[in-house]
């Protein structure tokens, strides 16, 4: 295993589909555009793979949080741009609601307050 494949940070089951619905509220995009700003915006730390992205962006048209449309991209290729329907805007505030109180219970396991006879 090379060292990036070991400093690799797996995502949380669901945690995609947040980052995804997140990346389209900022405007329509495909889905390599997608990938390429979850990878910008967390510091080149999330890389997400075809393999994972695709089957996600399917998932999420299925539940009618994104919608597409074949479109040109600058480059002049024909790509499949995704948008963020209503259902979508919904589900990202609810997305964002439980991922905040994730990750404060995983905080406060990992930087416990002392009190009384705890550690």
């Amino acid at each position: 295993m090379t060292k990036p494949e070991q400093e690799r940070i797996e995502l949380l089951q669901g945690t995609l589909d947040l980052l995804i619905l997140q990346t389209l509220l900022w405007g329509p995009q495909h889905g390599y555009g997608i990938s390429q700003v979850i990878r910008t915006h967390s510091g080149e730390v999330l890389q997400v793979d075809t393999g994972s992205l695709y089957p996600a962006l399917h998932r999420l048209q299925k539940q009618k949080w994104i919608a597409s449309e074949w479109k040109v991209t600058e480059n002049n290729q024909r790509a499949k741009f995704y948008r963020l329907t209503a259902a979508g805007r919904r589900q990202l505030a609810s997305e964002r609601s439980r991922w905040a109180q994730l990750s404060g219970a995983i905080a406060a396991v990992l930087n416990p307050k002392k009190s009384g006879g705890e550690a």
